[in-house]
């Protein structure tokens, strides 16, 4: 095997991730050379790696697969983001993964950095049976408070599928006014792929929406921060004091306003959404 046939074998199997051969992975065996031992070396990771992320998967659909089998095919993850930003709406969305579905990454949103959501955000939809992202604005949030607010972008991101979902799995909360069978699981972003789906679409879509507030209200950092309570955020907001992005029921921007502290809002049993 000449230098140059191992380069080509590195480029292709290496590089381009192509599958090995078993007729040229044996012959990588017997060859002694460091660059053949080093490309075996490197697919056999990648194949642990594989097999690693494989159970991974496995496990991230299981809700979706017992569902799946009882016959509900069109299981939506429900998940929400930006509950506790001090400016812009809160988000939500709906995923249906098809039956079988894999997404190779998928995961929790706050667990994967910016480019691998926004790559994952497009695999989801092109993958996904049907999907939907829905927004709560500021205004509506101030109206109606922060929780009673997520609880109603999930509400439109399922009402805005479309396609019927037969069976919802939702992060952590329950819609009542939903009269669709469903599951809350805590932590379940972390849990069910259809859930890591929408918490991706959700914090992708509410990122992108920030990053045109930044335009229209610039020098606050919403591109950087996406109107989360970090120090940069609060030094804007002493300095330049709130915009029309910023929720007005939230207590440093009340603050910032000079408006007194708000009343409880109305407790759980004392409406409903």
């Amino acid at each position: 095997m000449a230098l140059q046939s191992l380069r080509e074998i590195h480029q292709r199997y290496v590089i381009e991730r192509r599958p090995l051969e078993t007729s040229l992975e044996e012959i990588l065996r017997a060859d002694i050379r460091p660059g053949a031992r080093a490309i075996l070396a490197t697919i056999e990771r990648r194949r642990f790696e594989n097999r690693s992320e494989g159970q991974r998967l496995r496990k991230m659909l299981r809700f979706e697969t017992d569902l799946w089998k009882t016959g509900y095919h069109a299981v939506a993850g429900v998940d929400e983001a930006g509950m506790s930003p001090l400016a812009g709406p809160v988000s939500a969305a709906a995923v249906i993964l098809k039956p079988g579905t894999r997404i190779t990454g998928i995961d929790d949103s706050k667990k994967l950095d910016s480019s691998a959501r926004e790559a994952l955000a497009e695999e989801v939809k092109e993958k996904a049976a049907a999907w939907c992202v829905a927004f709560v604005d500021v205004e509506e949030i101030d109206t109606i408070n922060i929780y009673w607010a997520g609880l109603l972008a999930m509400r439109r991101a399922v009402e805005g599928l479309q396609s019927l979902p037969q069976h919802l799995l939702i992060d952590a909360k329950r819609l009542k006014d939903v009269d669709i069978p469903q599951q809350s699981i805590i932590k379940g972003d972390a849990k069910s792929a259809s859930i890591a789906a929408a918490s991706i679409l959700a914090k992708v879509s509410r990122d992108e929406l920030m990053r045109t507030l930044e335009k229209i209200y610039p020098g606050y950092g919403f591109a950087d921060h996406k109107g989360y309570p970090v120090r940069a955020h609060y030094a804007a907001l002493s300095r330049l004091g709130a915009c029309a992005a910023h929720r007005r029921s939230f207590g440093p921007v009340r603050e910032v306003l000079g408006l007194p502290p708000l009343p409880p809002w109305p407790s759980a049993s004392e409406r409903a959404v």
